[in-house]
């Protein structure tokens, strides 16, 4: 049974996932078929813009990552990052974008379940 302490305690951790999530990188690492540049990236071509795009998904927890009331295994490895940004590049492609900018990877947890977000706008290069 959660306490209220428990379920106060559990809030502020969501609320610190939700403010700080943003500023871990996904990676930089892998390479895609087009373009993808994080919030601190600029673009130095010039480029119009196709529109927002994102995946996201909530998930219940599963009974490994809990245990006693407590937070274990939660959230997203790099290699899974990395697989959920080439989904994010292959919606873009679908739409004609040459390029992803000002990505943002949100994660997000609760006493039940766990998400994230995958955000980015993208893009078609001018006189490409």
């Amino acid at each position: 049974k959660m306490t209220y302490k428990n379920k106060i305690a559990a809030f502020l951790l969501f609320i610190c996932f939700g403010f700080f999530s943003c500023a871990v990188p996904i990676t930089t690492s892998k390479k895609y078929p087009i373009d993808v540049l994080y919030e601190n990236q600029n673009l130095e071509i010039p480029f119009s813009e196709i529109g927002w795009i994102e995946i996201s998904s909530e998930d219940a927890l599963q009974p490994n990552q809990t245990k006693n009331e407590r937070m274990l295994d939660r959230g997203n490895d790099a290699k899974t990052k990395e697989i959920l940004t080439g989904r994010l590049v292959a919606k873009a492609q679908s739409i004609g974008a040459n390029a992803i900018i000002q990505v943002q990877y949100k994660y997000y947890t609760s006493v039940n379940s766990e998400g994230y977000l995958l955000k980015g706008l993208a893009v078609r290069y001018r006189g490409k």
